[in-house]
């Protein structure tokens, strides 16, 4: 068995897709709305612009920074 995703850019495909799956040559299943995906763009949607690559570096280098002070000790 292969799974594939696959993202439908025609409705037209939906249908042979279901015709598919009727002759029992496919099967097909919803995925989850809460994917990973999902979810990030839902947290995006709620901020009005994402965090520069400098902010992102100062986070991480204070994680690093506590990580290593903690790991000293």
């Amino acid at each position: 068995m292969t799974t594939m995703r696959i993202d439908i850019l025609n409705p037209k495909a939906t249908k042979l897709l279901k015709d598919l799956a009727a002759l029992n040559l496919i099967a097909i299943q919803d995925t989850p709305q809460n994917s990973f995906a999902g979810v990030l763009k839902k947290f995006r949607s709620k901020f009005k612009s994402a965090p520069s690559m400098e902010e992102i570096t100062a986070e991480v280098e204070l994680v690093r920074s506590k990580r290593y002070a903690k790991s000293e000790k």
